[in-house]
């Protein structure tokens, strides 16, 4: 059954597993708005896929409607429009996530760099960290930056996951830098042969996508303290069980060919009691601020630079 026949709920169930876990801990008013916003997402995503008729083609007439601020004719935007409202999404965040998913759009995706990764990885994931502050009643400014840092570790989890179907669908979001510009057809053969230089250079490059991303997860937690206190925590759980899935790839030694890989329910109630561990961060005295270096390749998205009005912490008195 398409996504689009789905209720915002079954959407959740049925496509984001740890999402759907890490929203038991939310109330239920907050958890509905979630699940909606993920759906929307989801229903974005299908359309730049072309999982749903006409896909492409309905993402642009929505990407446009947006931009001239026209009454929506699009179903799933006429869905989405009042939570949009309600929350006061900005709606150059919406417009910054599905131009990411367009990109997909191109007969093949062949990220040349570091630097295009990670302006992908924001507009795909670190948008809807943005958007997810709304849905949190999260007014505090100084989580935006690592709302976008939780987003992008998650993105490059995906990417780390999924390098051999991303290859079957042309598209490679390993920078060409790490893998001297393999080609997707050069990854889907060398994970026929797990000793060849080629394999090797991608199980490396599956190495650096999984540290890499371990730096955006801890930006990422050192912005829970700014959320409401059960917010807090879904989203710790959230980012600690999608963690668990780049842990599970560490555990095969980086077989990057074997294909998805899934948390355990034991894990998951494993990662939801580790994640309280970071309510100590609510001690403002240990809060610090945004490592702002993190977004040195983003400059121009929205609310990067901008996001953050840094307030002066209390100083330990002596």
């Amino acid at each position: 059954m398409s996504n689009e026949n789905l209720s915002p709920e079954e959407s959740l169930a049925a496509n984001g597993e740890s999402f759907y876990w890490a929203k038991k801990f939310l109330g239920k008013k907050v958890g509905k708005d979630s699940a909606h916003l993920y759906a929307f997402c989801r229903l974005l995503d299908d359309m730049a896929d072309g999982d749903i008729e006409n896909g492409p083609k309905r993402l642009i007439s929505i990407q446009e409607k947006l931009q001239s601020g026209e009454g929506p004719t699009d179903s799933a935007l006429t869905a989405f429009l009042p939570l949009l409202n309600k929350k006061n999404f900005p709606k150059t965040v919406v417009l910054a996530l599905i131009e990411g998913l367009l990109e997909d759009q191109d007969e093949s995706v062949e990220l040349p760099d570091v630097d295009s990764l990670m302006r992908y990885a924001y507009k795909v994931a670190g948008t809807v960290g943005l958007l997810m502050c709304h849905v949190l009643d999260c007014s505090d400014p100084r989580a935006r930056s690592h709302a976008i840092d939780l987003g992008i570790g998650m993105q490059l989890t995906n990417i780390a996951r999924d390098v051999l179907e991303d290859a079957r669908m042309n598209r490679r979001y390993i920078p060409g830098e790490w893998v001297n510009q393999m080609s997707p057809r050069e990854i889907i053969e060398a994970s026929k042969n797990p000793s060849s230089d080629d394999y090797i250079t991608v199980q490396l490059a599956v190495k650096k996508l999984l540290a890499l991303a371990e730096i955006f997860y801890a930006s990422g937690v050192k912005g829970l303290s700014y959320l409401p206190l059960r917010a807090h925590i879904a989203i710790s759980i959230a980012g600690r069980v999608y963690r668990q899935i780049g842990m599970e790839i560490v555990k095969t030694n980086y077989r990057w060919e074997n294909g998805k890989c899934t948390v355990s329910k034991s894990k998951k109630i494993l990662c939801s009691i580790r994640a309280t561990s970071t309510l100590v961060r609510r001690i403002p005295l240990r809060r610090v601020q945004h490592n702002t270096n993190l977004h040195a390749s983003l400059n121009g998205l929205p609310y990067v630079g901008l996001s953050l009005i840094h307030i002066s912490e209390p100083t330990r008195p002596y």
